[in-house]
């Protein structure tokens, strides 16, 4: 006896895409209908960049990949570009002809089905979620990763019959349920004769530091949205950071990482926070017509939402507890535009199209890139009369290491910005790079400042000794704003996390190899490398080998994943910054040691630095700081002689410049 199924129907109404239609055979034919009018087909007409990326994916599949990735900012159309390739990819045999698109939420399910339903009128599509069952035996499946690995649901799939596995927001791929998938289909790793797996992904990185090497080979195609916004695939954007006052500092960790969301909420769901989030919206983005605000939880929604209303503004919220019916009703009015302000929590960073949005204020902080990408994107969609996507960022303490908006543009997290363009902060960015030489080198507290000496465009700072260099703290400023921890800059891009035993952890920049200038792809930018320290005897060597932990493609995620292995193989007393120890007086071993670097100089005294930073300064010298003192003195000499040719070939130029009037003698 065949499985009887739940039929399902597309309707006008985007909230209702979805809905049981009785019980029907065991196939279900895709015609998109309206009442009891279907709609004509209608041909997807792919952009340029669409084309390239799905060209992009072909050719790594037939140079022998199995497992490619697309890394497409929010709005590039996503969507569109995968179920193209279901046609373009062609089976492995003659009985391996089915797809099965994997995605984690309702939402996410429900699009994949629209478009699916309009690319392929003629194919058979199913859906594996919820109390609906699809067969395995559909042209094109598409199931909620949380229903397909339900019981034994997925024992249906027969992997010989399949000849793609898409995965929509593939960033969640190595989480243990898509792993789990992978393996049934036989793509936990490269192999014969298994379906061929391409993920898509606004956010192709993992801010818990797992690899997404363990089910993705390569990224073939990367398009940025700022590179969109440039194009004009997507709307224009402006920046605002507003310091909110909260204070997060104390505010621990979850599970992933982030923000732990109920402590996070009792420091930022105050009176003040969020009377401040509320004038700040006045004062910048009053004459807005769409704002979605996203909140911490519940009750931050409830704080958020009531503070707009205390002002007069129409404010309505959606959560993940608010009912289906009354969920898609307050979308519908919004997307139409009858109230201003749509406050919600964990609902629409992912898989949301609201077109219409201009306005995003970002009421929670995040150390997590991924978030904050997804929040900024719900605005970049393009719109008739929408000029531009005005994003308000309340930024909270940098000493609990946020993400803010200037850091996606590789600017300092302290930068505040005020209703700044995409362009703006490019050319920022590029300002700031002009002003001083990076990789400064790490210092310590109660010592005078440096003295800083501009030569042409660039600013140098001066450091009379090797000690004054490994003193200095302004390295550390951005990788503590990030990490509870006490790690050291040693380097240029370089930083240490000293471990038991003389064991490190070390964190340094890839050097970037030469560009593939065919295929515009996503390359890791950090490395964090383990080196143990080998007990006496065993070795020549006082150390074995470095063994690279991770690889990501920005800062904050490679410190991220860095700190998350340290927590879990270092004492805490160990590596923690904030530890008792550090604040005592350093040991005599420590003084004799840095007074040693003093040579005639005054020598430092018990009370001119505490046990941990004497610490940090050993640190620095064991790890490069006497080369890196040379190094720079070396950079001083040159960018001076280089100014002082500049002054000369500008006298040269002078004499040689013909003028009408008196000649000097």
């Amino acid at each position: 006896m065949s499985r009887l199924l739940s039929r399902w129907v597309l309707t006008a109404r985007p909230s209702t895409i979805l809905r049981p239609a009785g019980l029907s055979q065991t196939r279900l034919f895709a015609s998109p209908t309206r009442g009891s009018q279907q709609l004509p087909f209608q041909p997807v007409r792919l952009r340029e960049y669409q084309e390239e990326c799905i060209q992009s994916v072909l050719s790594s599949l037939q140079s022998g990949h199995k497992r490619v990735g697309i890394s497409l900012a929010t709005g590039a159309g996503k969507t569109v570009v995968f179920t193209q390739l279901i046609d373009r990819i062609k089976p492995s045999s003659k009985y391996a002809t089915q797809t099965l698109i994997l995605a984690h939420r309702r939402e996410l399910v429900e699009q994949a089905a629209r478009h699916c339903s309009n690319a392929y009128p003629g194919k058979t599509v199913e859906i594996e979620m919820g109390n609906m069952h699809a067969s395995g035996q559909a042209d094109i499946t598409i199931a909620s990763i949380q229903s397909v690995t339900s019981g034994d649901r997925i024992s249906k799939f027969d992997p010989k019959l399949f000849k793609l596995v898409l995965v929509d927001e593939a960033h969640h791929i190595v989480a243990p349920g898509y792993l789990r998938t992978l393996e049934h289909f036989g793509l936990e790793h490269k192999r014969e004769g298994s379906p061929f797996l391409v993920g898509v992904s606004a956010t192709f990185s993992r801010f818990d530091g797992l690899r997404l090497g363990a089910a993705i080979d390569e990224i073939v195609y990367h398009k940025d949205y700022v590179d969109m916004i440039g194009e004009k695939w997507l709307s224009d954007v402006l920046f605002t950071t507003v310091e909110s006052t909260a204070d997060i500092s104390r505010v621990k960790n979850g599970a992933n990482g982030d923000f732990q969301p109920g402590e996070l909420s009792k420091a930022v769901n105050t009176d003040q926070i969020n009377q401040i989030t509320v004038r700040s919206w006045l004062a910048r983005a009053a004459n807005r017509k769409s704002t979605l605000v996203f909140c911490v939880d519940l009750a931050h929604v409830a704080g958020l939402t009531r503070a707009f209303r205390q002002h007069g503004i129409d404010a309505r919220y959606v959560t993940g507890d608010t009912p289906k019916i009354d969920r898609s009703n307050r979308l519908e009015a919004f997307k139409k535009g009858e109230f201003p302000v749509l406050v919600n929590c964990g609902v629409f960073t992912e898989g949301t199209d609201i077109p219409n949005i201009d306005c995003v204020v970002l009421a929670r902080p995040t150390r997590s890139r991924n978030l904050l990408v997804q929040m900024i994107g719900r605005g970049m969609r393009l719109h008739p009369g929408k000029t531009n996507c005005h994003i308000i960022d309340m930024v909270s303490s940098l000493a609990a290491g946020i993400v803010t908006t200037p850091t996606l543009f590789g600017l300092d997290p302290s930068e505040l910005v005020k209703e700044v363009s995409v362009d703006a902060m490019k050319s920022l960015k590029e300002s700031k790079e002009t002003e001083k030489i990076r990789g400064q080198v790490a210092l310590g507290a109660n010592q005078t400042e440096p003295s800083a000496q501009v030569v042409g465009n660039v600013t140098f700072t001066e450091y009379d000794s090797v000690l004054d260099l490994i003193a200095d703290s302004s390295g550390e400023q951005h990788i503590r704003s990030i990490s509870k921890n006490a790690w050291v800059q040693v380097g240029h891009h370089r930083y240490i996390l000293s471990g038991p035993q003389g064991s490190y952890i070390r964190l340094e920049m890839i050097e970037r190899e030469s560009e593939d200038k065919d295929k515009d792809q996503v390359k890791a930018q950090f490395v964090a490398l383990e080196v143990r320290a080998l007990p006496k005897g065993v070795s020549k060597s006082p150390f074995a080998a470095p063994r690279e932990l991770l690889r990501a493609a920005t800062f904050v995620d490679a410190v991220h994943g860095a700190d998350k292995y340290a927590s879990e193989k270092y004492p805490h007393m160990l590596i923690s910054r904030y530890v008792n120890w550090r604040k005592g007086p350093p040991t005599d071993g420590q003084l004799k040691m840095l007074n040693k670097l003093r040579g005639g100089n005054e020598q430092l005294k018990v009370t001119d630095l505490t046990k941990g930073k004497a610490a940090d300064m050993i640190t620095k010298v064991r790890h490069g700081a006497r080369g890196r003192f040379a190094m720079l003195e070396a950079d001083r000499r040159r960018v001076q002689k280089q100014a002082s040719l500049r002054e000369q070939e500008k006298a040269m130029r002078l004499r040689e410049q013909v003028t009408v009037g008196p000649l000097m003698a």
